[in-house]
């Protein structure tokens, strides 16, 4: 049976000081917010998880504006996401993606509510679980517009819950959803300031 990833993520060199790729696995990574300026934030997540010698960004979605959802009186969201590949293990991931929304001041309040950044595990290679601490897929993902489009964007042919990315893409109600950019290197111009960040 074929990965997910299979001939989606295009082939790369391991790079100087990153895990071989015998011991990596592809994962999706889902980001938004909507407090302070999101692009230049998500765009300083994604350069601090490729600043990881753990985590390699292989390819990001486009930029899109989505309107909140669950808690709708706020303001609208920006929303990406990124395929990254990895040696770290889907609850260290998870620990390393927690350690940067920290650093760029996520406040956990509100839930759905606002926030400066939030960072997601979708997808880890072939991992399933459903604990109360990590659900791999992501709980309700393929019910989240704001989630499924930008994962389509980068993934349409990838399936999770017998269904293509395209296909619940398309399912989803996503009256509103603006993209941003032209693609996905809309990150990059952000990115410079924010590659010394090594999360600790």
């Amino acid at each position: 049976m074929l990965k997910w990833w299979w001939n989606i993520v295009p082939e790369a060199p391991a790079r100087a000081g990153s895990a071989t790729r015998a011991a990596t696995v592809i994962a999706a990574i889902g980001l938004g917010g909507n407090l302070g300026d999101p692009p230049k934030t998500m765009a300083r997540a994604l350069g601090m998880l490729d600043a990881s010698n753990d985590v390699d960004i292989r390819t990001v979605s486009r930029l899109f504006r989505t309107p909140p959802w669950g808690k709708t009186d706020q303001e609208w969201f920006h929303n990406a996401c990124a395929l990254v590949e990895t040696r770290l293990d889907p609850h260290e991931l998870l620990r390393l993606c927690l350690d940067i929304e920290l650093k760029l001041d996520r406040v956990r309040s509100d839930r759905w509510g606002p926030r400066t950044i939030d960072l997601d595990v979708l997808l880890h290679g072939d991992f399933l679980s459903d604990h109360a601490d990590l659900t791999v897929p992501h709980p309700r993902m393929t019910e989240r517009a704001f989630v499924m489009v930008p994962l389509a964007d980068i993934a349409p042919r990838a399936v999770v819950n017998l269904q293509s990315i395209a296909d619940w893409a398309s399912d989803v109600d996503s009256e509103g959803i603006e993209a941003l950019s032209r693609d996905g290197n809309w990150w990059r111009d952000e990115v410079a300031p924010a590659a010394a960040e090594t999360p600790a």
